[in-house]
């Protein structure tokens, strides 16, 4: 509800800036993937002039990306930059951006929010989940799942509060 708010008071200024709506921004540390999620942020699209003329089963030409980022990732990204240009096509669907220009300037990291600690199992949880694994004959299976069943269980119910 509260994204959906937000996105729409966003889109206008999204569109200032070249990009079509705000899923891109939204979506960016999902689609460049960890290690430049945090550290690169992408400000602009700046699309070629289009010839009045043009034809219009042909798609537009591809966009240039602008992104902020600090020295050393900047090196790094430029090194990677087809790959996150893949990357960002392939959510788009289409040959969206042909090239990503950086520009070095401070990007402030989010920091990485911690889990909360999950609570102990009540005896009759053990035993509840104990049973439903009987059937499970591979020990390392069993404990694998297991320990995801706790987890499950701990974050879904709080029996014990």
């Amino acid at each position: 509800m509260l994204a959906d708010l937000v996105g729409k008071a966003m889109t206008p200024a999204c569109r200032k800036r070249g990009f079509a709506s705000v899923d891109i921004v939204t979506a960016w540390p999902d689609i460049v993937g960890e290690r430049y999620g945090t550290r690169v942020l992408p400000d602009k699209l700046i699309w070629p002039r289009q010839p009045e003329l043009s034809d219009p089963e042909k798609p537009p030409q591809p966009a240039t990306l602008v992104v902020h980022t600090d020295g050393a990732t900047a090196m790094m990204l430029s090194h990677d930059s087809a790959q996150v240009i893949e990357r960002i096509n392939t959510f788009y669907g289409w040959a969206a951006i042909g090239r990503i220009k950086i520009l070095q300037k401070p990007v402030r990291t989010k920091q990485a929010e911690q889990p909360k600690p999950l609570r102990s199992l009540t005896e009759r949880e053990e035993e509840k989940l104990d049973k439903s694994l009987e059937g499970v004959e591979n020990d390392r299976l069993r404990e694998a799942l297991k320990k995801l069943g706790a987890q499950v269980i701990a974050k879904g119910t709080d029996e014990a509060a």
